[in-house]
């Protein structure tokens, strides 16, 4: 009986599910704050904001998922990993997500030419409009420049 008690309390944490939808989306902002070369301390913030507000996460939840993605986007060699997951839910939350991108990319007030191009392929491969996409960008660089 002791074993088992020490078998059930020494099980390691469950994993996050890697067809979750917050964890791919964590692991693309991660990537996207990083593929301009480096990332800056206010896009992890933002990143952090990003997923607590979206997903109603708290501190430690969202320390867990970031270290998750962060190993995930490592060993990721494409984004079709991430973002197989991501086309099959709702238009909605598909542009949140887009949105999200956008508001890490704006974060340090530079737009890098990677970053672009990133969320431009993001956006493609979940099914998200050139339109919606651009319209989502000025409206999130107006945002960043009037605030």
């Amino acid at each position: 009986m002791f074993e088992a008690l020490s078998r059930l309390f020494a099980k390691p944490e469950p994993e996050l599910d890697e067809h979750d939808p917050k964890l791919a989306v964590a692991a693309l902002l991660i990537h996207l704050a990083g593929v301009d070369g480096e990332t800056q301390p206010e896009e992890r913030r933002a990143i952090r904001e990003a997923l607590m507000d979206n997903y109603a996460l708290d501190q430690e939840a969202v320390d867990s998922l970031m270290q998750e993605a962060s190993e995930r986007d490592a060993e990721a060699v494409d984004f079709y990993g991430f973002t197989s997951a991501l086309s099959r839910l709702d238009l909605a939350e598909r542009l949140e997500i887009i949105e999200m991108m956008w508001r890490i990319v704006f974060t340090d007030d530079k737009n890098h030419e990677m970053e672009d191009n990133m969320v431009w392929r993001v956006a493609e491969l979940i099914g998200i409009s050139s339109r919606d996409r651009t319209v989502l960008r000025s409206r999130i660089a107006r945002e960043k420049h009037a605030g």
